[in-house]
């Protein structure tokens, strides 16, 4: 199970990252690009916005069923599954925002200094991250 993996990748890599690059020799990608990727959606997108480790496994569910011409068929099923993907999501944390999960705003030095002094990254992060892992491999 990759949510067994979360611990070897993060907080060395953004939640984004740490999904995403999870499930990329799965999906075909090389591991280093799937880092690259994702290294602007950490943070809740670098501003405490939509948690990195949901838009992590919307580039999972992307990459594995996403389109890549104008199909409406295959574009309504990708939204289909990124809303299944969030239903689960906040079944389990009822929300989808960085800020809200964490309970800092981590996009201001201000507000990361008092996660990592609340040791947010390592009590709170970590369980969407396995969370997310979980839905994709459960689900998708």
């Amino acid at each position: 199970m990759k949510s067994k993996l979360v611990e070897n990748r993060f907080p060395d890599f953004n939640c984004a990252q740490t999904v995403f690059s999870l499930f990329a020799n799965d999906l075909g990608i090389d591991e280093k690009a799937a880092l690259r990727i994702a290294s602007g959606f950490g943070g809740g997108m670098a501003c405490a916005e939509t948690c990195g480790a949901v838009t992590g496994a919307y580039m999972v569910i992307g990459m594995k069923h996403g389109h890549d011409v104008s199909d409406p068929d295959k574009k309504a099923n990708t939204k289909e599954l990124i809303k299944k993907f969030n239903q689960k999501f906040k079944e389990k944390h009822e929300t989808l925002i960085c800020e809200e999960l964490t309970g800092y705003d981590i996009s201001t030095p201000e507000g990361a200094e008092a996660a990592t002094n609340a040791d947010v990254f390592q009590s709170k992060c970590p369980e969407f991250l396995k969370t997310s892992c979980n839905i994709l491999e459960e689900e998708f």
